[in-house]
């Protein structure tokens, strides 16, 4: 078997020179194609909640902010989980999505969730959708 395909491969060497051009050439095309970046951008899917209402504890912020914004979160399409964290006078939720998740449809989903929610959330505090970011853009 293989003496018969080194054979081959003396008897018919502008074959397998053409094969190895051939191949070559394929190589070239499709590194071209390749999507390249120094830096790649490996963050998933987020969209960050805002939140501040400067008179509360942190258990109080996750009692009456962070807690129904992430029960008005559940169940939105795409939505892999969600996290929050929870200072004095200030609450952050992270919703991450699924990596196929448009942005921009994830971050309508959620400002209509956020609209139907801000009836159960103590007068005057206003939850805010972050700006756009990355993992890298934090750093």
């Amino acid at each position: 078997m293989i003496e018969g395909v080194i054979n081959f491969a003396i008897r018919r060497r502008w074959v397998v020179v053409v094969a190895g051009i051939a191949v070559a050439c394929f190589g070239a095309f499709a590194l071209t194609k390749l999507p390249i970046d120094a830096v790649p951008d490996i963050t998933n899917k987020q969209v960050l909640i805002n939140t501040v209402a400067p008179a509360l504890s942190p258990v109080e912020i996750e009692k009456q902010i962070a807690f129904p914004i992430e029960t008005a979160l559940a169940g939105t399409p795409g939505l892999e989980s969600t996290r929050s964290l929870s200072r004095n006078g200030f609450s952050q939720i992270t919703a991450v999505f699924k990596e196929s998740t448009d942005i921009y449809f994830a971050r309508q989903q959620v400002g209509e969730r956020l609209t139907e929610v801000r009836a159960r959330l103590p007068q005057g505090v206003e939850p805010r959708i972050g700006l756009i970011s990355t993992g890298l853009g934090e750093i």
